[in-house]
């Protein structure tokens, strides 16, 4: 925890906090001075009261005197509060008194950690500048469902995750609670940000860039996420199947990452094959959201729904599904141990394709595997989590979701396989 109190600090820290609390207490100050108005009905604090209590606040921490700035602060509360209740007949708010303290506390800050004490000032001037946006948003643009949804998210995060047992579990497959609940999260997480990009960017752009980014994440969790947008709101179906074949094209691109970054000679031998698959996603989901809404008005996009961005049960039911997808990964892999790699890579990438494509590619940088076998690994992983993703598309988003998402992965695939096997030669 940080100290307001010590010992006196060398000169030239002294000096530089100083500076910071000049320079964070008129930016605070310009932005309070642009809102006070004019003439006896004015606020009572502005440029200069900003920048005198931000100072104030460090000299009393620099001098390092017992009480001093406690001292401070009780006498900065005061005058707020006198100013409070001037002017609270005019204006009940509290925003200007509340910036003033803590301008005090940011100034005090300054003088033993400078860089902190300015990234608060800035965060604080934009939050008080934001006035109108946020204002905007809390009563305009939020529903009342997805308030509830956001404090349900940060519950769960903030709350009930901290709680859940860290320990392995027999009744579970072993697997965590913790983890599990993380899953959880992560679906919902997920779902949450596919809302957003959704309000955002409308439903062309914004799916197909969210699907992108949730790939590099969980491809199988994204999947899941867009089938059950697209059951909340049929509307999205092409919107929603393109932005989940998009997170298939981050798969492939992270696992050319993934080589080139574990083994730089292998690079050469996957290249041609993520690249192919990357591109044969991402055409497959231009394709497909080439008949989505082309609008992209921020208010309509979200108005044609009154639901919140998060499904529990669906995000509960592709959970306990993954969780025992690994649980039988994990007991295959003591079965068959590390004799059969290929069999091994197979039953690892129903659960994760990027944790076994990581394995091989450290293998073939330590020249324990060919970089043949790398390539054929490679394969076999994200075909087996293909599986998975299939599976799922039709768990959560029905028949019409999984045509379309299980087509375009198998054009992947069977476009991969026709360059490896047909017309590139075996690398070596």
């Amino acid at each position: 925890m940080l100290r307001l109190f010590g010992e006196a600090a060398p000169q030239p820290s002294l000096l530089l906090g100083l500076l910071v609390a000049l320079g964070t207490g008129l930016l605070v100050g310009l932005e309070r001075e642009r809102r006070k108005g004019r003439g006896p009905q004015r606020e009572a604090a502005g440029v200069r009261s900003f920048a005198v209590v931000s100072v104030l606040g460090a000299l009393a921490q620099g001098l390092a005197q017992p009480g001093l700035v406690a001292g401070g602060l009780l006498a900065v509360a005061v005058l707020a509060a006198l100013a409070y209740w001037r002017q609270s007949a005019r204006d009940p708010g509290l925003t200007t008194e509340a910036a003033l303290l803590l301008s005090y506390l940011i100034g005090a800050l300054a003088i033993p950690h400078p860089e902190l004490a300015a990234g608060a000032g800035v965060a604080l001037t934009m939050l008080l500048a934001a006035r109108q946006r946020l204002h905007r948003f809390a009563t305009r643009l939020l529903s009342e469902q997805e308030l509830h949804d956001g404090l349900l998210l940060a519950a769960l995060a903030l709350i009930v995750l901290p709680l859940m047992p860290r320990d392995p579990l027999p009744w579970l497959a072993g697997l965590k609670p913790h983890t599990l609940l993380g899953l959880v999260m992560l679906l919902l997480a997920l779902q949450a940000a596919g809302h957003v990009a959704l309000r955002l960017l409308g439903e062309r752009a914004g799916l197909a860039l969210g699907g992108f980014f949730s790939g590099l994440v969980s491809s199988t969790a994204t999947v899941a996420a867009m089938g059950s947008r697209y059951r909340d709101q049929p509307g999205l179906l092409a919107g929603c199947a393109g932005a989940a074949v998009m997170s298939t094209a981050a798969t492939w691109a992270q696992a050319l990452v993934l080589v080139a970054s574990l083994s730089p000679a292998s690079v050469a031998s996957v290249a041609p094959a993520c690249v192919l698959g990357t591109l044969v996603a991402g055409v497959a989901a231009f394709a497909l959201t080439r008949t989505a809404g082309q609008d992209t008005g921020r208010d309509h996009a979200w108005g044609r729904h009154n639901g919140g961005p998060l499904r529990l049960r669906e995000a509960l039911i592709v959970a306990v599904l993954l969780t025992g997808v690994a649980a039988v990964a994990g007991w295959a892999q003591q079965r068959f141990g590390s004799g059969g790699l290929l069999i091994s890579v197979a039953i690892a990438a129903l659960a994760d394709s990027h944790a076994p494509i990581a394995s091989l590619a450290a293998l073939a940088a330590r020249a324990t595997i060919d970089h043949q076998t790398l390539l054929q690994g490679l394969l076999l992983a994200i075909a087996c989590n293909s599986l998975v993703r299939i599976s799922v598309a039709g768990l959560s988003g029905g028949r019409p979701y999984l045509l379309r998402v299980g087509g375009a992965l198998g054009l992947q695939l069977a476009a991969v396989a026709l360059l490896t096997l047909v017309i590139l030669p075996p690398v070596r």
